[in-house]
């Protein structure tokens, strides 16, 4: 279909051609020798010519990769809620975003070990700019959302992007995966932005909008890091929204992001699958016929499945007590990991800034703070 050219991952077809064209670059040769650090150059390299399918590239490379990535800078991924979806079926997945390339690939990895459908995801245009990360993306089924247009071409892109998502979910089967806001959270604020949601509802041929959304089984996915890789790669854009000053990116930011998100510590994991929302829509149609009603009250639906089944972990409730000078949860870390917090914000800001270290604290701390509005489980 010529009209996705420009968003859309390659075809089976296109794969091999796209490995050869990229095959001898220095940055295939570190992830190959990262994910396959026993196996000569010349073996995963003839390896890779015999491949001619995302799927064979995904499963036979890119999940390697993901293991190395947890087994060298993770104390291992646990994950629930995966027994409610059920095989050969698409979902859409609407998730919380905390880093580049892991929120997808962890999902990914954890599809395909319960044999579940997995996703078509979709990237910012501005983190592929390199030729070599514009093949792996695409040869890691992702598609592209175009970013910086003006008015018009942003309009006509969102249709387009909207069209994709439909063609993937209602006619080829396949899972999709988008987060609920534009980037990735820097402040530890999970909300869903019913512009994304509006975008997605373009396509829709129903008469009423909440009938199609119903159609594409939407699933609010949860993702927590006990320590974010890239907290401290946040801070300048923090900093500068705080003194009110334009954020300009370095030239090589997003992939060094992608580098730290990649390598750089995490402790635990979490991946929680909500459950697919149905009667939740089937109520928000009942009780509204205002359509930007209905869309505010689905974002709030998929708000209200992340934050109660966000994982908080102990960084969370040390950073909520450092910044709110108490110690209401003490009782959920210990001394030790306390200082181990705090040596890690010293080594990682200037904590002598009072500006970085709130925001460090409040990315850590504000998931507590919003797990506390939908849940009783945190009791004074």
């Amino acid at each position: 279909m010529q009209k996705f050219d420009e968003i859309r991952p390659y075809y089976d077809s296109e794969i091999n051609k796209a490995i050869k064209k990229v095959l001898h670059h220095p940055m295939l040769k570190s992830l190959m020798n990262f994910s396959f650090p026993d196996v000569a150059d010349e073996v995963w390299k003839e390896q890779l010519l015999k491949t001619h399918s995302i799927r064979d590239f995904q499963c036979n490379f890119i999940y390697q990769s993901v293991q190395k990535v947890l087994e060298k800078s993770s104390e291992g991924l646990m994950t629930a809620g995966f027994e409610h979806l059920e095989p050969n079926t698409p979902y859409l997945f609407i998730s919380n975003h905390r880093d580049i390339l892991l929120d997808t690939t962890l999902l990914n990895a954890t599809l395909f070990e319960h044999d579940l459908v997995m996703t078509a995801s979709a990237i910012g245009d501005n983190l592929v700019k390199q030729p070599f990360l514009n093949v792996l993306a695409k040869l890691n089924r992702n598609f592209l959302v175009q970013r910086g247009l003006g008015p018009r071409e942003m309009l006509q892109s969102s249709k387009t992007l909207s069209e994709y998502i439909s063609q993937l979910l209602q006619h080829e089967n396949r899972s999709v995966w988008i987060a609920q806001r534009e980037g990735r959270t820097k402040d530890g604020n999970d909300a869903t932005n019913p512009g994304v949601l509006k975008m997605i509802g373009m396509a829709s041929d129903e008469a009423n909008l909440m009938d199609y959304f119903k159609k594409l089984k939407i699933v609010p996915v949860s993702i927590s890091y006990e320590y974010d890789p890239t907290d401290a790669l946040k801070m300048p854009q923090l900093l500068a929204e705080a003194n009110n000053e334009v954020y300009v990116k370095e030239e090589n930011e997003d992939f060094m992001t992608i580098l730290s998100g990649a390598l750089g510590p995490k402790k635990r994991i979490f991946i929680h699958i909500g459950k697919v929302l149905d009667t939740e829509i089937d109520a928000i149609k009942a009780e509204n016929d205002n359509v930007n009603k209905q869309i505010q009250a689905l974002a709030q639906a998929i708000d209200d499945s992340i934050l109660t089944s966000y994982k908080l972990w102990p960084t969370n409730y040390i950073a909520y007590d450092i910044l709110h000078k108490t110690d209401k949860y003490s009782h959920l870390y210990t001394e030790n990991e306390k200082a181990v917090f705090e040596r890690r914000l010293e080594k990682r800001i200037d904590a002598e800034n009072p500006i970085a270290l709130q925001g460090i604290l409040a990315m850590y701390a504000n998931p507590v703070v919003n797990k506390l509005k939908y849940t009783h489980e945190l009791k004074d």
